[in-house]
């Protein structure tokens, strides 16, 4: 979709503020070099963690039409994605003078971000939907979860996420911006942007908590509540390989923790904002990536074993066994 169809160009030309300025995450210069090695480092670790999964997970058959992987092949789709938006703007800032961004940039990365957060999220609560009925419905497993299902629970991910960034955008777009210019972030975000508009954004803070807030709680508390139920069945009913359902649930935890947690802390609070938003936002839109690789298979005897299999062929292309 062109930005003369979302009318973002006109939208350029009636406002006074052309573009953004991002204060990002320091500003000393030592401090921004350190930064851009240990960011350079966490960004190489998410392209190559998520990568690999999804190439294993599309070289195995078995994986793939297994439901828990093919969703954990579309979650590092989406990690892999995310960097992309943040990222490696972050990356050049650490090594210029100016950290500009122009609206129209700061609008897509709006969009993005949120089309890819909320399509996270939304794929996160389906996984959680498979695991329960994988340990408590397990007689029905392959019947209930079948491939046409996976498919559909898939594009309705990515069509809620879709929904949700299209609002986000639209809560911006109409907003008028006559100065000052700097968003206290190393990215554009709604809250921050928000909050430079020249007019009262008493109504525009209060839809933003009820889509990204109530959208981030909400998705939280089911997951919580799915996973309570698992441990409450495994407790009840011992089943063999207990340890390793015990295991995934952990893993799956850890990262719900990390991606919730911090979007519920920045998107539920309207009219205020904390010097600490900066680093809750590094980790979901960095250390989450990053770390999804390592959590979901460093305790995953299938996808260490189908990694094993992967070999490089002369022509460079990674082949299964």
């Amino acid at each position: 979709m062109s930005l003369d169809i979302l009318g973002l160009m006109e939208k350029e030309q009636d406002s006074n503020v052309t573009e953004f300025v991002l204060l990002g995450l320091s500003s000393s210069r030592e401090l921004q070099l350190f930064l851009f090695l240990l960011f350079l480092f966490f960004y190489i670790a998410i392209l190559l963690g998520n990568l690999l999964i999804v190439v294993t997970v599309q070289a195995n058959s078995h994986l793939l039409q297994s439901p828990m992987y093919y969703f954990l092949c579309h979650l590092s789709f989406i990690d892999l994605s995310l960097s992309w938006v943040t990222v490696p703007k972050m990356l050049g800032d650490f090594l210029q003078q100016s950290k500009t961004i122009s609206f129209s940039g700061c609008l897509a990365q709006i969009y993005f971000l949120h089309f890819l957060g909320g399509s996270e999220m939304f794929l996160l609560t389906v996984m959680a939907y498979d695991r329960y009925v994988a340990i408590c419905n397990p007689l029905h497993y392959v019947r209930v979860m079948n491939s046409q299902l996976c498919l559909r629970l898939v594009l309705v991910c990515w069509c809620g996420g879709f929904i949700h960034s299209i609002m986000q955008v639209i809560l911006v777009i109409q907003l008028p911006f006559c100065g000052p210019n700097e968003l206290d972030n190393f990215y554009c975000d709604v809250p921050q942007v928000i909050k430079l508009a020249c007019m009262d954004t008493y109504v525009v803070e209060v839809l933003m908590t009820a889509n990204s807030g109530l959208l981030s709680l909400v998705c939280f508390l089911v997951l919580l509540f799915s996973y309570a139920i698992i441990l409450i069945t495994l407790r009840t009913h011992f089943c063999q390989g207990q340890n390793k359902v015990l295991s995934t649930c952990a893993s799956h935890l850890t990262v719900v923790s990390l991606i919730f947690v911090p979007c519920v802390f920045i998107y539920l609070r309207p009219f205020c904002s904390f010097a600490v938003d900066k680093i809750f936002s590094v980790f979901y839109t960095v250390i989450t990536p990053m770390l999804n690789p390592l959590i979901y298979t460093l305790r995953n005897a299938d996808m260490k074993i189908a990694m094993k299999k992967l070999r490089i062929k002369p022509c460079g292309i990674l082949l299964p066994c």
